[in-house]
């Protein structure tokens, strides 16, 4: 997990519960807690700024076909991590702590929770023993190791319409 007493960081926005922070080192935007949470309690809510059809590295996915921009805006700086500290719950439209996050402490969320194929894949550098590396979306993960996440419906749903599509052929 990544602390801001780790490396040089300059605030960018300040809302209240977590902060916008620029890592001077890679010029990267984070969102750090500013307060503790505990597993399972609501970090905040969010809501669909637009449903867009198409997948950006902004959006959040909800459906086949159904991409949400993040309402309020700030929570898009949420990072990937493949040892996420809290998670989108598309279906209650809130953010949920995985585990306990101390002030101070960024928060991450696994895309692949919410992401069947990503518009944009990427090489993961998250530094966890847990790293996937390449992060293309749940669509590209063997089951065994999506079962030890927390996914949204969506991606559940598509999951098993991929197994019964299995069963069938």
């Amino acid at each position: 997990m990544i602390s801001t007493s780790d490396v040089s960081y300059r605030l960018i926005s300040d809302h209240q519960f977590a902060v916008v922070r620029l890592n001077l080192q890679n010029d990267q935007k984070g969102f750090f807690a500013q307060q503790p949470y505990k597993p399972g309690e609501k970090v905040a809510s969010f809501s669909a700024g637009a449903l867009l059809p198409t997948p950006s590295y902004l959006t959040v996915q909800v459906g086949i076909d159904q991409h949400i921009l993040l309402q309020p805006e700030h929570l898009q700086y949420i990072n990937h991590s493949c040892d996420p500290n809290v998670f989108f719950d598309t279906f209650s439209m809130e953010i949920i702590a995985l585990r306990d996050i101390g002030i101070g402490d960024e928060m991450t969320f696994f895309y692949p929770s919410t992401e069947w194929d990503m518009a944009q894949p990427f090489t993961c550098h998250c530094g966890s023993p847990k790293c996937l590396s390449e992060i293309r979306g749940a669509a590209h993960i063997p089951l065994e190791i999506l079962k030890t996440y927390t996914l949204t419906r969506f991606i559940q749903q598509q999951l098993h319409d991929r197994a019964d599509g299995e069963k069938r052929a």
